[in-house]
């Protein structure tokens, strides 16, 4: 029997090689060239012999056929993390989470695989960066000096594969991916061809024996996970950690899901002893004013299925013959639009002035909600008068300068109402076509184009 050996394929143009070279001998590109492995034959033929056949497919069956069984989830005991998850970890998943350096996925995990072990769950956490003596003492900082969860420090893949053969862990946490290197392969930890090759021998491990695996990931200096982007397709969920290292705030962001819904977002303070969940989010995207100030409005914005309140603050100062365009958390090409129609449709002009617009507590609002919101936050800074205390907008504001409809407008307006806002300026569309005890204490202003948005606004003064 031939033994495998190592080839190296070109990423552009499907070239081999034997050997690595800096640039690929088919199409010349420069540092394409990616380590993999042969498969060992025993003949001419790869499948096993000269004369074997290819082996026999699945059954093809037609989908009313198939049984559709629901995915059983066992819940960590951390609200915030199983919300993101869809409900809990699932048998024979793949999570990849990523995050910078410090933000907390090693603590979080740490977190979650105890409560899971106290549950009664087999569990396994394979340290690659870390010593055992290093993980006890963060266990010790957290307040769980009796932990039972069993800890391998190792980073050969067949050790870590061998041990979750034996131990058949319900959940075994990998941190992280980068540092774990297998013998099959020359290159270094960390490489693409390291990362990827890993990453689908622990894949298949799951699938096979139904142990949920959890990746941790490194992040590069743009913020996307480092290594392939086939490691993104090659997991069930990926999760990203959000939040200033300098705040004690964290989020955690569903990219992508395969049980449970994308862009849901769970909310952590970080503490002495770990990561709390928040139960109130909006609190924190909201500034604490005695008293109304000019340049503040209050929106609705949604992640995942989650609503949250978000302060939208803008700043208009005289900028001269080259006024700047600033936003923080918000796009801003789209600033730049709704400023033209703020001064074609409402008459407000800023060309001569600076413009600033941020979206307080660090969160990111891509949704163009978030365009009255935003429009009503420059005019009042402006203006120098304050929108009213307990005063709330949101929806999209296209070029002809209509007012057009959010998604769950009504889920958005009984947070408004529960949180206790008074006055709200929205699209037609999404105002209650009844009186609903749910909007009690919330007057509500349907509008059309931003002109009635703004008339609405001067007369609230």
């Amino acid at each position: 029997m031939a033994k495998d050996k190592s080839i190296f394929t070109c990423t552009e143009c499907g070239g081999i090689s034997a050997r690595w070279m800096g640039k690929c001998p088919s199409c010349n590109a420069w540092n394409t060239l990616i380590e993999g492995r042969t498969e060992p034959t025993a003949g001419k033929n790869r499948f096993g012999s000269v004369h074997a056949s290819l082996a026999p497919t699945s059954e093809v069956l037609p989908l009313a056929q198939i049984e559709a069984a629901d995915f059983e989830r066992h819940p960590t005991g951390i609200d915030e993390l199983d919300r993101v998850l869809g409900g809990g970890m699932v048998e024979g998943g793949v999570v990849l989470i990523g995050g910078d350096p410090g933000i907390g996925k090693s603590t979080l995990l740490l977190q979650a695989v105890d409560a899971l072990q106290r549950s009664g769950m087999n569990t396994l956490y394979v340290t690659g960066e870390e010593s055992g003596a290093q993980v006890a003492m963060r266990s010790r900082r957290l307040g769980l000096p009796d932990s039972e969860v069993p800890v391998l420090p190792e980073i050969q893949l067949e050790k870590i594969l061998h041990t979750l053969q034996s131990r058949q862990p319900g959940i075994a946490i990998i941190d992280s991916i980068q540092t774990v290197y297998s013998d099959q392969l020359t290159s270094a930890p960390g490489s693409v061809a390291q990362v990827r090759e890993c990453a689908a021998h622990l894949t298949r491990t799951a699938k096979s024996t139904g142990t949920t695996i959890v990746l941790v990931g490194h992040v590069t200096k743009e913020g996307a996970l480092a290594g392939p982007r086939v490691l993104e397709h090659m997991v069930d969920t990926v999760l990203y950690f959000e939040g200033d290292t300098h705040s004690n705030f964290r989020l955690i962001r569903a990219i992508k899901n395969r049980f449970g819904a994308v862009n849901e977002i769970g909310v952590f303070a970080m503490t002495e002893k770990g990561l709390k969940g928040v139960s109130n989010p909006s609190a924190i995207f909201l500034s604490q004013h005695a008293e109304p100030v000019p340049g503040s409005c209050v929106m609705v914005t949604l992640e995942g299925t989650r609503p949250l309140l978000v302060e939208i603050q803008a700043l208009v100062d005289s900028g001269g013959p080259s006024p700047r365009r600033l936003s923080v958390g918000l796009d801003r090409d789209r600033l730049a639009m709704l400023l033209a129609v703020l001064h074609r449709h409402a008459g407000v002009g800023c060309m001569d002035q600076d413009v600033f617009v941020n979206a307080v507590g660090g969160v990111r609002i891509s949704e163009p909600a978030a365009d009255l919101a935003v429009m009503l936050a420059i005019t009042s800074s402006l203006r120098g008068k304050p929108l009213p205390k307990g005063f709330i907008a949101f929806g999209e504001v296209g070029l002809a300068g209509e007012v057009r409809p959010a998604s769950r407008g009504q889920d958005r307006l009984k947070e408004a109402a529960k949180l206790g806002f008074k006055v709200a300026v929205v699209p037609k569309a999404n105002a209650p076509k009844k009186n609903d005890k749910a909007f009690e204490g919330l007057t509500i202003y349907p509008v059309e184009r931003i002109e009635e948005a703004m008339q609405v606004v001067r007369g609230l003064d």
